[in-house]
Protein backbone atom coordinates (compact mmCIF):
# COMPACT_ATOMS: atom_id res chain seq x y z
CA UNK A 1 0.00 0.00 0.00
CA UNK A 2 1.32 3.76 -0.88
CA UNK A 3 2.35 6.18 1.78
CA UNK A 4 -0.94 8.43 1.41
CA UNK A 5 -3.29 5.39 2.53
CA UNK A 6 -1.57 6.04 6.09
CA UNK A 7 -2.16 9.74 6.26
CA UNK A 8 -4.83 10.97 8.22
CA UNK A 9 -5.87 15.13 8.49
CA UNK A 10 -7.60 15.45 11.49
CA UNK A 11 -9.64 18.33 13.30
CA UNK A 12 -9.02 17.74 16.96
CA UNK A 13 -12.35 18.25 19.28
CA UNK A 14 -12.00 21.28 21.77
CA UNK A 15 -13.64 18.91 24.22
CA UNK A 16 -10.83 16.56 24.58
CA UNK A 17 -6.89 16.06 24.82
CA UNK A 18 -6.50 12.04 22.99
CA UNK A 19 -5.38 14.29 19.86
CA UNK A 20 -2.74 16.33 21.02
CA UNK A 21 -1.58 13.08 23.71
CA UNK A 22 -1.50 10.83 20.66
CA UNK A 23 0.96 12.89 19.15
CA UNK A 24 3.26 13.94 21.85
CA UNK A 25 3.30 10.53 22.86
CA UNK A 26 3.67 8.89 18.59
CA UNK A 27 0.86 7.08 19.06
CA UNK A 28 -0.14 7.89 15.77
CA UNK A 29 3.74 6.93 14.10
CA UNK A 30 3.54 3.89 16.23
CA UNK A 31 0.28 2.98 14.20
CA UNK A 32 1.83 3.88 10.71
CA UNK A 33 -0.05 7.32 10.72
CA UNK A 34 1.44 10.27 9.56
CA UNK A 35 -1.90 12.50 11.05
CA UNK A 36 -1.80 16.30 10.33
CA UNK A 37 -3.87 18.03 12.86
CA UNK A 38 -6.05 21.02 11.42
CA UNK A 39 -6.12 22.91 14.97
CA UNK A 40 -6.88 26.41 12.81
CA UNK A 41 -10.65 24.69 11.58
CA UNK A 42 -10.81 23.47 15.69
CA UNK A 43 -10.41 26.96 16.38
CA UNK A 44 -12.82 28.71 14.32
CA UNK A 45 -15.30 26.25 14.97
CA UNK A 46 -14.52 27.26 19.17
CA UNK A 47 -15.06 31.40 17.86
CA UNK A 48 -17.32 31.04 15.04
CA UNK A 49 -20.28 33.40 15.04
CA UNK A 50 -24.11 32.65 14.51
CA UNK A 51 -23.14 30.73 10.89
CA UNK A 52 -26.09 29.10 9.65
CA UNK A 53 -26.17 25.50 9.08
CA UNK A 54 -23.99 24.15 6.36
CA UNK A 55 -22.52 26.94 6.37
CA UNK A 56 -19.86 26.68 10.08
CA UNK A 57 -16.71 26.02 9.56
CA UNK A 58 -16.98 22.54 10.88
CA UNK A 59 -19.48 22.01 7.61
CA UNK A 60 -16.46 23.23 5.06
CA UNK A 61 -14.45 20.71 4.75
CA UNK A 62 -17.18 18.41 3.84
CA UNK A 63 -18.92 20.93 2.05
CA UNK A 64 -15.74 21.32 0.11
CA UNK A 65 -15.13 17.41 -0.33
CA UNK A 66 -12.04 17.81 2.06
CA UNK A 67 -11.11 14.00 3.54
CA UNK A 68 -10.91 14.60 7.39
CA UNK A 69 -11.97 13.26 10.30
CA UNK A 70 -14.13 15.44 12.36
CA UNK A 71 -16.50 14.73 16.05
CA UNK A 72 -19.74 16.12 16.83
CA UNK A 73 -22.79 15.17 19.15
CA UNK A 74 -24.74 12.52 18.25
CA UNK A 75 -27.63 14.08 17.04
CA UNK A 76 -25.73 16.46 15.11
CA UNK A 77 -22.93 13.63 13.56
CA UNK A 78 -26.51 11.53 12.63
CA UNK A 79 -27.88 14.74 10.97
CA UNK A 80 -25.01 15.81 9.25
CA UNK A 81 -24.35 12.52 7.64
CA UNK A 82 -28.28 12.21 6.53
CA UNK A 83 -26.99 15.97 4.60
CA UNK A 84 -24.73 14.80 3.03
CA UNK A 85 -22.09 15.45 5.34
CA UNK A 86 -19.47 12.65 5.50
CA UNK A 87 -20.50 9.41 7.76
CA UNK A 88 -20.54 8.92 11.50
CA UNK A 89 -18.33 5.71 12.59
CA UNK A 90 -20.47 3.20 14.92
CA UNK A 91 -17.47 1.20 16.40
CA UNK A 92 -16.74 3.51 19.62
CA UNK A 93 -18.51 7.08 20.86
CA UNK A 94 -17.56 9.98 23.49
CA UNK A 95 -18.77 10.74 26.47
CA UNK A 96 -18.83 15.04 27.37
CA UNK A 97 -20.05 17.57 29.51
CA UNK A 98 -22.39 20.72 29.31
CA UNK A 99 -23.59 22.87 31.56
CA UNK A 100 -26.00 25.91 31.26
CA UNK A 101 -24.70 29.20 32.97
CA UNK A 102 -26.43 32.35 34.22
CA UNK A 103 -24.31 35.74 34.79
CA UNK A 104 -24.44 36.66 38.37
CA UNK A 105 -26.53 39.52 37.96
CA UNK A 106 -29.40 37.88 35.92
CA UNK A 107 -31.03 37.13 38.86
CA UNK A 108 -31.45 33.15 37.04
CA UNK A 109 -30.83 30.66 39.96
CA UNK A 110 -33.12 27.36 38.31
CA UNK A 111 -34.06 26.18 34.87
CA UNK A 112 -37.81 26.93 35.35
CA UNK A 113 -37.17 31.02 35.34
CA UNK A 114 -35.55 30.35 31.92
CA UNK A 115 -39.17 30.92 30.52
CA UNK A 116 -39.14 32.44 27.41
CA UNK A 117 -35.08 33.63 28.72
CA UNK A 118 -32.81 33.30 25.04
CA UNK A 119 -30.17 30.85 25.67
CA UNK A 120 -27.19 30.84 23.32
CA UNK A 121 -26.24 27.85 21.97
CA UNK A 122 -24.11 26.97 18.46
CA UNK A 123 -27.06 25.96 15.83
CA UNK A 124 -27.02 22.21 15.49
CA UNK A 125 -24.54 21.65 17.40
CA UNK A 126 -24.17 19.72 21.06
CA UNK A 127 -25.05 23.21 22.73
CA UNK A 128 -28.45 23.05 20.96
CA UNK A 129 -29.61 19.48 20.93
CA UNK A 130 -28.66 19.38 24.98
CA UNK A 131 -30.02 22.47 25.48
CA UNK A 132 -33.49 22.02 24.38
CA UNK A 133 -33.39 18.60 26.41
CA UNK A 134 -32.71 19.50 29.17
CA UNK A 135 -35.15 22.75 29.07
CA UNK A 136 -38.36 20.44 27.67
CA UNK A 137 -37.76 18.50 31.52
CA UNK A 138 -39.08 21.83 33.04
CA UNK A 139 -40.51 24.13 30.27
CA UNK A 140 -43.18 23.72 27.82
CA UNK A 141 -42.07 23.76 24.03
CA UNK A 142 -43.71 27.06 23.16
CA UNK A 143 -41.97 28.70 25.85
CA UNK A 144 -38.24 27.37 25.37
CA UNK A 145 -36.54 30.11 23.79
CA UNK A 146 -33.08 29.36 21.85
CA UNK A 147 -30.69 31.83 20.32
CA UNK A 148 -27.92 30.96 18.04
CA UNK A 149 -24.71 33.15 18.91
CA UNK A 150 -22.00 30.56 17.91
CA UNK A 151 -19.12 27.63 18.79
CA UNK A 152 -18.35 27.59 22.29
CA UNK A 153 -15.63 29.84 22.67
CA UNK A 154 -17.68 32.61 21.30
CA UNK A 155 -20.48 31.58 23.33
CA UNK A 156 -18.65 32.19 26.78
CA UNK A 157 -17.65 35.62 25.15
CA UNK A 158 -21.71 35.89 24.82
CA UNK A 159 -22.24 35.65 28.47
CA UNK A 160 -19.02 37.67 29.90
CA UNK A 161 -20.31 40.60 27.43
CA UNK A 162 -24.58 40.24 28.33
CA UNK A 163 -25.39 39.85 24.65
CA UNK A 164 -26.97 36.73 26.60
CA UNK A 165 -27.95 36.15 30.19
CA UNK A 166 -28.03 32.68 29.96
CA UNK A 167 -25.39 30.22 27.52
CA UNK A 168 -25.01 26.34 27.19
CA UNK A 169 -20.98 25.81 27.75
CA UNK A 170 -19.04 22.70 27.03
CA UNK A 171 -15.19 21.83 27.57
CA UNK A 172 -12.83 23.63 28.44
CA UNK A 173 -14.98 26.63 28.85
CA UNK A 174 -17.06 24.91 31.71
CA UNK A 175 -14.22 25.54 34.08
CA UNK A 176 -13.25 28.92 33.32
CA UNK A 177 -17.13 29.77 33.85
CA UNK A 178 -16.98 28.36 36.76
CA UNK A 179 -13.80 30.33 37.57
CA UNK A 180 -15.32 34.02 36.71
CA UNK A 181 -18.22 33.12 39.09
CA UNK A 182 -21.23 32.48 36.70
CA UNK A 183 -24.25 30.75 38.37
CA UNK A 184 -24.55 26.47 37.14
CA UNK A 185 -28.48 26.05 36.41
CA UNK A 186 -27.94 22.35 34.90
CA UNK A 187 -25.24 20.12 34.45
CA UNK A 188 -25.34 17.25 31.70
CA UNK A 189 -23.56 14.57 29.78
CA UNK A 190 -23.85 13.54 26.32
CA UNK A 191 -22.95 11.18 23.46
CA UNK A 192 -20.46 12.00 20.49
CA UNK A 193 -19.50 10.13 17.92
CA UNK A 194 -16.69 10.59 14.89
CA UNK A 195 -17.84 12.31 11.64
CA UNK A 196 -15.88 11.84 9.08
CA UNK A 197 -15.17 11.77 5.19
CA UNK A 198 -16.64 8.26 3.57
CA UNK A 199 -13.17 8.03 1.56
CA UNK A 200 -10.75 7.60 4.39
CA UNK A 201 -9.73 4.31 4.18
CA UNK A 202 -11.17 1.69 6.69
CA UNK A 203 -7.53 0.41 7.82
CA UNK A 204 -6.73 4.26 8.55
CA UNK A 205 -9.62 4.94 10.59
CA UNK A 206 -8.58 1.67 11.85
CA UNK A 207 -5.12 3.25 13.01
CA UNK A 208 -6.30 6.36 14.21
CA UNK A 209 -8.69 5.27 16.92
CA UNK A 210 -6.03 2.58 17.82
CA UNK A 211 -4.12 5.89 18.36
CA UNK A 212 -6.71 7.73 20.78
CA UNK A 213 -7.46 4.42 22.64
CA UNK A 214 -3.70 4.21 23.93
CA UNK A 215 -4.06 8.27 24.29
CA UNK A 216 -7.43 7.73 26.61
CA UNK A 217 -5.81 4.82 28.35
CA UNK A 218 -2.87 7.43 29.18
CA UNK A 219 -4.72 10.43 30.00
CA UNK A 220 -7.06 8.17 32.21
CA UNK A 221 -3.82 6.59 34.25
CA UNK A 222 -2.20 9.75 34.49
CA UNK A 223 -4.12 12.90 34.65
CA UNK A 224 -1.46 14.93 35.77
CA UNK A 225 0.70 14.53 32.78
CA UNK A 226 -1.52 15.85 30.58
CA UNK A 227 -3.93 18.47 31.65
CA UNK A 228 -1.45 21.31 30.72
CA UNK A 229 -2.42 20.61 26.48
CA UNK A 230 -5.72 21.62 27.33
CA UNK A 231 -3.94 25.28 26.32
CA UNK A 232 -3.69 23.83 22.73
CA UNK A 233 -7.88 23.40 22.82
CA UNK A 234 -8.73 27.13 23.85
CA UNK A 235 -9.59 29.80 21.34
CA UNK A 236 -6.74 32.86 21.48
CA UNK A 237 -9.61 35.13 22.38
CA UNK A 238 -9.60 32.39 25.54
CA UNK A 239 -5.85 32.39 25.95
CA UNK A 240 -4.46 33.19 29.32
CA UNK A 241 -3.13 31.96 32.81
CA UNK A 242 -5.46 29.60 33.67
CA UNK A 243 -4.88 26.55 36.12
CA UNK A 244 -5.13 24.10 33.97
CA UNK A 245 -5.25 21.74 36.81
CA UNK A 246 -8.88 22.45 37.54
CA UNK A 247 -9.96 21.78 34.32
CA UNK A 248 -10.60 17.95 34.72
CA UNK A 249 -10.05 15.22 31.46
CA UNK A 250 -12.62 16.42 29.27
CA UNK A 251 -14.46 13.99 27.00
CA UNK A 252 -13.49 10.29 27.35
CA UNK A 253 -14.13 7.88 24.93
CA UNK A 254 -15.83 4.73 24.94
CA UNK A 255 -14.27 2.04 22.65
CA UNK A 256 -17.86 0.16 22.49
CA UNK A 257 -20.35 -0.05 19.29
CA UNK A 258 -23.23 2.88 19.44
CA UNK A 259 -26.20 1.47 20.36
CA UNK A 260 -28.41 1.03 17.42
CA UNK A 261 -31.17 1.81 19.67
CA UNK A 262 -29.59 5.29 20.71
CA UNK A 263 -29.14 5.86 16.65
CA UNK A 264 -32.97 5.73 16.76
CA UNK A 265 -33.92 7.89 19.58
CA UNK A 266 -31.01 10.37 18.45
CA UNK A 267 -32.85 10.38 14.89
CA UNK A 268 -36.46 10.91 16.40
CA UNK A 269 -35.05 13.82 18.70
CA UNK A 270 -34.01 15.88 15.85
CA UNK A 271 -37.27 15.32 13.77
CA UNK A 272 -39.47 15.86 16.63
CA UNK A 273 -37.95 19.36 17.27
CA UNK A 274 -37.74 20.27 13.44
CA UNK A 275 -33.90 19.75 13.28
CA UNK A 276 -33.69 17.27 10.54
CA UNK A 277 -34.75 18.90 7.40
CA UNK A 278 -31.34 19.00 5.99
CA UNK A 279 -31.70 14.98 5.81
CA UNK A 280 -31.99 13.01 2.57
CA UNK A 281 -30.91 9.50 4.34
CA UNK A 282 -32.05 8.35 7.12
CA UNK A 283 -31.15 4.65 7.24
CA UNK A 284 -28.09 3.74 9.50
CA UNK A 285 -26.36 1.99 7.69
CA UNK A 286 -26.69 4.17 4.71
CA UNK A 287 -25.06 6.69 6.94
CA UNK A 288 -22.62 4.47 8.62
CA UNK A 289 -18.96 4.22 8.08
CA UNK A 290 -16.50 0.52 8.83
CA UNK A 291 -13.45 1.74 11.07
CA UNK A 292 -12.40 -1.75 12.07
CA UNK A 293 -11.80 -0.75 15.97
CA UNK A 294 -9.70 -3.72 17.14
Amino acid sequence: MGTDRYRIRVVPHFMRLHEWIAAEEDFYQEEGLEAELLDGVMHRVSSHGPDPYLERPQDLPFVEAQEVANSACEWGSVCNAGAGLGRFVPDLYGVARFALFARPDSGLTRLAQLDGEPVGVGEMAGSHFTALGVLETVLPAERIRIRNVGGPGRRLQALRSGEVRVANLLDPEIPIAEAEGFIELARGEFRTLFWVSPGIPPDTLSGYFRALRRADRALRSEPGRYLRLWARNLPPELAGDHDYGRFGLGELLVFEPYPRDAFERALAFARRWGLAAHMREVRFEALRTPAMVM
